[in-house]
């Protein structure tokens, strides 16, 4: 396969993966507009006021987190329109039937296992990097947009994060790795590591998703 073919696999599978992100993203738009009022007066009531920039940053922040969700705490594929047509018309089942049995034999505990094997292949490669690129953003808004970011702070909230996907996962019929962990926390680091970028070349624009008050911008 050529650089070029690859490139555009990849951009494909990015592609089907965004749709399928694309329903809870949905609503999670609707859910911040609903409760946006009410967030607004909490804020009043602190003296504190959310700014465009800061909005724009939390919606952004919540239907990515919610796009994930979609991708991750349920059966694979579920979100694709093929499967909703099937289920409907009674073909396949909405949540298919799990084998805890299999999902232990499948269970895979050793680190490093499967990011070595992501050399011997494109997919393995592609799902190496989607692990790490897809929790980014967890570690730069939480950092963004969060009170006195810190690279423990991103560490240990992409840790926790992709802990507990891991765990439903094994549940829900889908597999469960220990490498997953390792690099969507790496991801979380980096997403960090990208927020410090853009401080340090853009100090006033980031201070723009902070929340302000009369003595300046507020950290909350």
């Amino acid at each position: 396969m050529s650089l070029t073919n690859l490139l555009w696999w990849y951009l494909g599978n990015i592609g089907e993966y965004f749709l399928q992100m694309l329903p809870c993203m949905c609503i999670a738009l609707i859910l911040f507009f609903l409760f946006r009022p009410c967030r607004r007066r909490r804020l009043a009531r602190s003296g504190l006021y959310s700014g465009p920039w800061r909005e724009g940053g939390l919606l952004l922040f919540l239907m990515f987190s919610a796009g994930l969700a979609a991708l991750t705490l349920f059966p694979g594929g579920f979100w694709r329109p093929e499967h909703w047509l099937s289920a409907w018309r009674g073909e396949v089942p909405w949540f298919p039937s799990v084998d805890l049995r299999l999902q232990f034999q499948t269970l895979q505990l050793t680190p490093f296992d499967e990011i070595f094997r992501a050399f011997r292949g494109p997919w393995v490669m592609f799902m190496m990097l989607a692990n790490i690129g897809v929790f980014a953003p967890i570690g730069f808004f939480t950092a963004l947009l969060w009170q006195k970011p810190k690279w423990w702070k991103s560490l240990l909230i992409g840790l926790c994060s992709s802990a507990a996907i891991e765990f439903i996962q094994f549940f829900i019929g889908r597999s469960s790795d220990i490498d997953d962990i390792i690099l969507n926390t790496s991801g979380a680091l980096t997403g960090f590591w990208l927020f410090c970028l853009l401080r340090a070349l853009a100090p006033n624009f980031t201070e723009k998703f902070q929340c302000q008050s009369r003595g300046g911008y507020y950290r909350g």
